[in-house]
């Protein structure tokens, strides 16, 4: 499995924003992808990304085969929302390995939830994500969306050895259509990606992130 730089990493927080001011849609309203409720009792915003990010889903969908579909589970997160998920993530860590320092239990908390000052939801700028075939049925791509390692076993990291071919088949065609239209994946969730934010833009030697921590009015 390939070097994985975490959200953690100082080098992600070290990235400047240059804010663009893009606005926040509601994908819901456009109406071009399929969209899961699944989020949507946890914030009524789940449904909000930046047009650009939005734009880039649409041509990654029209590029996929076989009458495949994005489905559309989870966006923006307002940055209060992304904190109480950091530190709930958190304090189960800190039980299950009391012996862990705090930086230790940073680091691995942001394997799996973004630490809240530098978090792409928190920017409308990444979004998780599976497919759906012609009916509308989730296919299988290996875990359920929003295992955690510990669940799973790692394999909700997006190259894992411990998936099925049929799974890795899946997130191969997922991931060869978002990353052909400039989103980039977090590589411990084979469903987080993202455009325009930090990590996208360490990840494409991009001088800066389009997009930083917003609230939506």
């Amino acid at each position: 499995m390939q070097q994985i730089i975490l959200m953690s990493d100082p080098r992600v927080a070290a990235v400047p924003v240059h804010e663009c001011d893009e606005p926040l849609v509601d994908v819901r309203l456009d109406g071009s992808l399929p969209v899961d409720l699944r989020q949507a009792d946890r914030a009524e915003t789940f449904s909000f990304l930046r047009v650009g990010v939005l734009d880039r889903l649409i041509k990654a969908q029209a590029a996929l085969p076989d009458g495949l579909r994005l489905l559309f589970v989870e966006g923006y997160r307002p940055p209060a929302l992304q904190r109480h998920y950091f530190e709930e993530y958190s304090d189960e860590l800190r039980a299950a390995h009391p012996d862990w320092s705090a930086d230790r239990i940073h680091v691995a908390a942001s394997r799996y939830v973004s630490p809240p000052d530098i978090a792409p939801h928190s920017a409308g700028a990444a979004v998780d994500l599976t497919l759906v075939d012609p009916d509308g049925r989730e296919l299988d791509l290996g875990t359920p969306m929003n295992a955690s390692p510990e669940d799973s076993a790692e394999a909700c990291y997006t190259a894992a050895e411990n998936i099925d071919a049929t799974a890795r088949t899946n997130r191969d065609v997922l991931s060869a259509a978002l990353t052909a239209a400039g989103l980039v994946n977090y590589p411990t969730e084979w469903w987080h990606w993202s455009y325009g934010d930090r990590y996208w833009a360490l990840a494409t030697n991009a001088k800066a992130a389009r997009y930083g921590p917003c609230e939506l009015d």
